[in-house]
């Protein structure tokens, strides 16, 4: 997801660009992703009602603005994104750790990650957080008053900071693989051992990718709430995820020791040839999760130990297939990056960073509109992309946050 991007720009007529491309293009999809996510949740058709600001459970971080005009089929892509999304970033951002660490050395990596990572999360939560979440204030009824909304905000038990929350935990997975690093300085190549010949036998790399996110995210969501977040200040992360979202963080570095356009990311490779079957792969877990689902809500349910073990074993699956359908159609289709192309892929770390802003404030202004859920979550959608890659456009020109961006 933050790779930097001379990583990724070569010709779109060389060997190496067209090699890298489908990373590339993988990298934008789930910054759209992202954006589309925070958009359907507020015309979700299980989106919670608002109320007062500070009332317990907080659930207007995860909703900002609830519009009670819902689209049904957003509940299924909200699903179905929560499966896979934010594992998809931490992979793709872990495939050009390999690189950075070789170029770098583990005292250099850690310092450019600080100022790319550390940097943006203190400034996303500073400002631009806050931001995002005074229409959150104002539905609840709060004064349109900026005094009002910050005495409220500094009493609340955390300091919300949104989708920043991915930014410190790269940042503190960074730092753990670069102090292994600096102790056994070939690690990174034993994880590339692991992604060898999986251009050859990608089902061998997904099943011990699935098999092991499975064995780090089981014994933490069998033994935390449903949905529990760990929140300390600015600091949020998905208790029972972060194992799970380690393992696909190693996963990339794997995939990127072994060298970007080889191995599982080779263009040429089994991967993409059989792109059609792996986007098959995926419906049978969803489908499982989902009658999961039915099952937890229905008037008399299985235990909780049964649920969270079947409920695990279909994220994992899902997840994992979801994963590599995505990577898939990117190594197949995505062979050069055009103008239009290149300009989302230069600024997808700036949209990530901004969009949550527009997504929120879009909505709050559509609210008195009849236009239905559907219509407005384009409308949503289209305009926060919009006003996120144009108002990147604008930061990257200023000296400090174009390095950053």
């Amino acid at each position: 997801m933050h790779a930097p991007l001379k990583a990724l720009e070569s010709s779109p007529n060389s060997r190496d660009g067209a090699r890298n491309a489908p990373i590339g293009g993988l990298r934008a999809f789930v910054t759209l992703l992202v954006v589309a996510h925070h958009t359907v949740l507020i015309y979700n058709p299980y989106a919670p009602p608002p109320k007062a600001f500070d009332a317990q459970p907080i659930l207007w971080t995860a909703f900002p603005v609830v519009d009670p005009q819902k689209f049904a089929p957003f509940g299924l892509l909200t699903l179905v994104n929560d499966l896979f999304f934010m594992s998809l970033m931490f992979f793709i951002s872990g495939v050009f750790v390999a690189g950075g660490l070789r170029a770098k050395g583990a005292g250099g990596f850690l310092k450019a990650r600080a100022l790319r990572l550390g940097v943006p999360f203190l400034l996303s939560a500073a400002l631009l957080a806050p931001l995002a979440y005074f229409p959150a204030w104002l539905q609840s009824g709060g004064a349109a008053s900026l005094p009002a909304f910050a005495q409220a905000w500094v009493h609340l038990p955390f300091w919300p900071s949104g989708p920043a929350w991915f930014l410190w935990v790269l940042l503190a997975f960074g730092a753990v693989v670069a102090g292994f690093h600096a102790l056994f300085p070939g690690v990174a190549e034993e994880l590339g051992a692991l992604a060898k010949g999986a251009d050859r036998k990608p089902a061998r790399f997904f099943w011990g990718l699935a098999a092991v996110s499975a064995l780090a995210y089981l014994p933490l969501v069998m033994t935390t709430p449903f949905g529990h977040w760990t929140l300390v200040g600015p600091f949020a992360v998905q208790t029972a995820r972060i194992g799970h979202y380690f393992v696909y963080f190693l996963a990339g570095i794997a995939v990127g020791a072994a060298g970007v356009g080889q191995g599982l990311t080779d263009p040429e490779g089994k991967l993409a040839r059989r792109w059609r079957l792996w986007c098959l792969a995926p419906i049978p877990p969803i489908v499982a999760t989902m009658v999961i689902l039915v099952i937890a809500f229905s008037p008399n349910p299985p235990s909780r130990a049964v649920l969270d073990l079947a409920g695990g074993l279909s994220f994992a699956l899902a997840c994992a297939t979801l994963c590599f359908a995505a990577l898939a159609v990117a190594l197949r289709f995505v062979r050069r990056t055009g103008p239009v192309g290149g300009s989302l892929q230069a600024n997808a770390y700036g949209l990530y960073l901004t969009h949550y802003v527009f997504t929120s404030w879009l909505a709050w202004l559509l609210l008195p509109q009849a236009w239905g859920g559907l219509v407005k979550g384009i409308v949503v959608f289209a305009g926060a992309v919009a006003l996120g890659w144009l108002a990147t456009m604008a930061l990257r020109r200023m000296p400090l946050l174009g390095r950053i961006l």
